[in-house]
């Protein structure tokens, strides 16, 4: 039986903004999430899933609770910690690309690697190798208004994974889709938890995205239904 990579206990987020009581955006969230497994969050505008997220990927600081990955706690790291962790750790891809429009595409997905000062040498041929797997190969010079939006995801998501991260965190990636592409990036998703073993953890509207995922989690209200 495979081990579970995430675990989080009683994940509270409150925000406090101009209002008379706090926003209670997660709710005690009890949560776990197996190596190799392929989940999807779901649940109406405002259920608390993209804030769930955020917390899981260490992009925001919950109120209260835990959240351990590979066994490490990682709120009680410091910032920097956090960041590298992130780097060696997690992937992100979201749902605007978030590409940077001044770099070509080999320049995008390298950008991870030469975060953590990894020489051209050492990294060259893994970023090649990957602008293959999602289908790009050629298109290296290419800057990202010069791709489709298909195209600007499927470099989003080599940029998530060239630091062979862990997990690999998506917040609704084929929202902005046309269904041709989104059926391309799906495809490309579920090879990465067959082919490779990934472990992705993605929020969805889409109901044709069901039948790619091993387990659904329905968020409502701040709390898994």
């Amino acid at each position: 039986m495979k081990e579970n990579i995430l675990e989080v206990k009683n994940l509270v987020k409150t925000y406090k903004i101009n209002s008379p009581s706090p926003v209670r955006a997660l709710r005690g969230v009890d949560f776990f999430c197996k190596e190799g497994e392929f989940v999807g969050l779901m649940g109406r505008s405002g259920s608390g899933k993209s804030t769930f997220l955020h917390q899981l990927a260490l992009l925001d600081i919950p109120t209260l609770g835990s959240i351990k990955i590979t066994g490490v706690d990682v709120l009680k790291l410091t910032q920097g910690q956090k960041a590298v962790f992130r780097l060696k750790t997690l992937g992100y891809i979201f749902q605007d690309y978030a590409l940077i429009p001044e770099l070509n595409l080999y320049e995008n997905i390298a950008l991870p690697m030469m975060a953590l000062g990894i020489s051209k040498s050492r990294y060259h041929k893994d970023v090649v190798e990957i602008i293959n797997r999602v289908g790009l190969g050629g298109r290296e010079n290419n800057l990202p208004s010069e791709l489709s939006g298909g195209e600007q995801q499927r470099v989003s998501i080599a940029r998530a994974i060239i630091n062979k991260p862990k997990i690999l965190f998506a917040d609704e990636p084929t929202a902005n889709l046309d269904s041709e592409s989104a059926f391309v990036v799906m495809e490309l998703m579920r090879e990465l938890v067959d082919k490779h073993g990934q472990t992705i953890i993605m929020v969805t509207h889409e109901e044709d995205d069901e039948k790619y995922l091993d387990r659904i989690v329905h968020l409502k209200d701040g709390k898994i239904k």
